[in-house]
Order: structure tokens, then sequence, then C-alpha cells
């Protein structure tokens, strides 16, 4: 008898789970979601690449003309290129809705914006 005691209590109950996709979970302070690079600062050092333990960041050229290549497949996502980065230039997003079907579309690329010559 106990089993319909409890049924009858959690039928006036909501329910304990999110609506998901149409209800949105918050993300919690600290988060790790996909990192993202301001070319405005980044100076090129070659720190992020280098500490990369899963290689998912490549640098294309060198110093200020340098370009990145970042690949989502491939990241761990723990954060040690934002933290080791002098400049600040990598931050990580609060994104965690990753999933994906196509492997080019995994590629992101970096790039500075053309400075228009006077």
């Amino acid at each position: 008898m106990s089993v319909v005691r409890e049924a009858l209590r959690q039928i006036s109950r909501r329910p304990a789970t999110r609506q998901y996709p149409i209800e949105k979970a918050k993300v919690a302070s600290g988060f790790r979601g996909r990192p993202l690079w301001d070319m405005k600062k980044c100076i090129g050092c070659l720190l992020c690449q280098n500490t990369c333990p899963s290689g998912a960041i490549e640098i294309v050229g060198k110093g200020l003309a340098c370009e990145i290549k970042y690949f989502l497949d491939r990241c761990i996502f723990c954060a040690q290129c934002a933290e080791i980065c002098p400049v600040k230039a990598i931050a990580m997003s609060e994104e965690f809705e990753l999933a994906g079907f196509d492997r080019s579309k995994m590629l992101y690329w970096y790039k500075r914006e053309p400075q228009p010559k006077p």
C-alpha cells in the first residue's frame, strides 16, 4: 500500500527535470566551454599551441602575422591555453552545445583583420 501512497504524493509535484532543449540550462560560474581568441590582443607567442595537451591549437605564421587554427574535435576544454596566455587574448566561453556531424565545421580559423593602408 505504501507504493500507491507514494505515487499519489508524486502526482502533485513538479517534475525534477528540465524540458531541454526548450528550457535552456544556466551554466555554472567557471564553466569551461569553447575557447575564443581575441586577435587584436594576440601577440603570436605560441604558448597556447605549446601547452595544449591534445594538440587542438595550431599556429600558422609568426608574431603579429600569425593565424590560429583551432580544432574543436580535439579539444579537451582544459583551459590551459587561457591560463598561460600572457596578454589574456583567450577566454573560455559558456558555449556547451558543440556536437555535430560534419568535422569541417569543427575547425575554427582565427585571422587578423587587414589593417587599412594610409
